[in-house]
């Protein structure tokens, strides 16, 4: 694994809320202050990491490859999105191990800190727990009838053809693999949804061309004798890049869990509330979010889900689908100590292929050891556990009444 799993640089921590209103002078100082410690950590940071070596072109010693090897239309340059540092944090997962910095390209301010603040938290006990738990890429073809009945009937009759699907589908791709096919019925159409597992490719594209290839063969030969009247290749039941619930149950990406427990004392110390108070503001939030209709119980993951997609050449498309998480906690009654899990049903992420070919991407994920063959789910995992950290330390900023001047004090330094 070629990762990074080394000593802790300089703590890096909200800061706390100011008690009283300084003078511009003194305010001035302390930014100059702030910055010159800022500047420090970040020099014992790369130094520390041995990022010169490993990572020349995200510090900006050595250009991004040819505007001529980017593979999008009329590329004019790379736009740039300033990255950190969060962590450490140690991931005792099924397919990701050892202890991490994760590489966040954002703009928001306090993002970084928190989420460190929250792996402080988790490693006063071990770190988190990964599990990666299974995988699916969706596409979603609609065969249109001229009847309801014959909808109907082609509904009932289409699993029959699953290994013509299969077989077809399997020989546009070296990776992806049709694991099922499931018809819904609406009105006079029939919306067949195909899941595939693509290896260590996201495989959006890949269940494209192969679920293309499939039904192009399957109209070709089969369309006269099941009166099918037309045919699209999508018709949104895929929920690509999107909010869909039926995706909870079955994936569109990665399914992984990340789980870890927090002393109460330490709950106290770093995260500035009791382990009871930080699990009532979930219950409260989760109350909050259903009077509203809210999916989820997610309190900031969508924020590393971005930072992290886009660090690692993810497609940050499905940041709306990837970001919905189920979190819950709860406190043990004898030790007084805080468990917290996090569920996330759809992260559609790859280790080979697309975006994570280019070089400042490419370098982020070698960072986490994510990069190359067997190392999607690493990936998966090595997500959750940060959505995890930065989820306990927003959440405990909101319970303490820190959250706002945080955000105050570090956006205008």
């Amino acid at each position: 694994m070629n990762s990074l799993q080394l000593k802790e640089p300089a703590s890096i921590v909200p800061p706390s809320p100011r008690k009283s209103a300084p003078a511009k002078k003194a305010e001035g100082k302390s930014a100059q202050s702030h910055h010159s410690r800022q500047a420090a950590g970040r020099e014992r940071m790369v130094k520390a990491l041995q990022l010169s070596e490993r990572c020349p072109t995200i510090l900006g010693k050595r250009a991004p490859q040819p505007i001529e090897h980017i593979k999008i239309e009329n590329a004019i340059g790379f736009a740039q999105i300033p990255v950190g540092l969060a962590g450490p944090l140690t991931i005792s997962g099924k397919n990701q191990q050892g202890t991490f910095f994760a590489p966040l390209a954002t703009t928001e301010a306090t993002l970084i800190a928190s989420c460190s603040r929250g792996c402080k938290a988790f490693q006063a006990r071990g770190g988190i727990r990964t599990a990666a738990l299974r995988e699916g890429m969706l596409r979603a073809p609609v065969f249109r009838f001229n009847t309801v009945d014959d909808a109907v009937t082609f509904a009932a009759v289409i699993p029959q053809y699953e290994s013509f699907f299969r077989q077809v589908a399997e020989r546009t791709t070296r990776f992806g693999k049709l694991v099922s096919i499931r018809p819904n019925v609406i009105h006079k159409e029939v919306h067949v949804r195909f899941s595939y597992t693509c290896g260590d490719a996201g495989g959006q594209n890949m269940s494209t061309i192969a679920t293309h290839a499939a039904c192009t063969a399957f109209l070709k030969q089969f369309s006269a004798e099941h009166r099918i009247a037309d045919f699209v290749l999508e018709g949104q039941m895929a929920g690509d890049e999107k909010l869909a619930i039926l995706n909870v149950d079955d994936p569109r990406g990665v399914s992984v869990m990340a789980w870890g427990t927090i002393p109460d004392q330490v709950c106290r110390k770093v995260l500035g509330s009791s382990a009871a108070r930080i699990h009532k503001t979930l219950i409260t939030g989760r109350a909050g979010a259903t009077r509203v209709g809210m999916i989820g119980d997610t309190i900031n993951a969508s924020n590393i889900v971005a930072a992290m997609f886009i660090a690692c050449g993810q497609d940050a498309a499905s940041v709306f689908e990837a970001g919905w998480t189920q979190l819950v906690s709860d406190v043990d009654e004898k030790t007084g100590d805080l468990t917290m899990s996090i569920y996330m049903p759809n992260l559609p992420v790859a280790s080979i292929g697309g975006g994570t070919t280019y070089s400042t991407q490419k370098e982020a994920l070698e960072m986490l050891g994510c990069a190359g063959k067997d190392r999607k789910w690493a990936l998966a995992e090595t997500i959750a556990a940060f959505a995890l950290a930065l989820d306990i330390s927003t959440m405990s900023a909101m319970t303490d009444d820190t959250f706002s001047n945080s955000h105050q004090k570090m956006a205008r330094l």
